[in-house]
């Protein structure tokens, strides 16, 4: 039990029968008379619907261990991710649902860690850059100015807007979690 002061980004609470993955935090401390308050985003493990909610600083919430381990992603199919354990090689499913939007980025062999709580998985720990290739963009419109964008799609059939010298070949790294594009890949 941690009070609610203490609440921070990525930890595993059980609130009302119910756990949640903590998204966003942040403690205002009162003044005076007023107590402090988290404000704080969740999301629901079962559902995946997210939450705000404001908490009483001195309120107990239950903390979940979170344990982290290394898998490695093997395929999708029907919505579905298949990761094994590299040592012990066992497989664990995930509904695409519950990786999110990120899943177009699993390519076979990657390794990446995945949270379990109570040996059930919650999450999936995605690097922040990845780098792909462009399969496809439109050549550059040189009477354009350097400061358009264009349309490309990668390796991975994910699309993204990319400025005008990117050409279809290229290597780029791509946020993962805003899924936008960073820069080339460095050689």
């Amino acid at each position: 039990m941690v009070p609610a002061s203490q609440m921070r980004a990525g930890m595993v609470i059980r609130f009302e029968g119910q756990t949640y993955k903590v998204l966003i935090a942040d403690y205002h401390p009162g003044q005076g008379k007023m107590g402090g308050v988290t404000h704080a985003r969740l999301q629901n493990l079962s559902t995946g619907t997210q939450w705000e909610h404001s908490f009483r600083s001195d309120l107990k919430i239950e903390d979940l261990p979170v344990e982290k381990s290394p898998m490695e992603f093997l395929y999708r199919d029907s919505g579905i991710c298949y990761f094994m354990n590299p040592q012990t090689y066992e497989q664990v499913e995930i509904p695409e649902e519950k990786v999110g939007p990120q899943a177009a980025f699993l390519l076979p062999q990657m390794q990446v860690p995945v949270e379990f709580v109570n040996s059930e998985p919650v999450n999936i720990v995605f690097p922040d850059f990845v780098e792909l290739k462009v399969a496809d963009t439109p050549p550059p419109v040189h009477q354009q100015q350097d400061s358009t964008w264009k349309s490309a799609k990668l390796e991975n059939g994910v699309e993204v807007m990319v400025p005008q010298f990117i050409k279809t070949g290229d290597a780029i790294r791509v946020d993962v979690t805003t899924l936008k594009y960073m820069d080339r890949a460095k050689k």
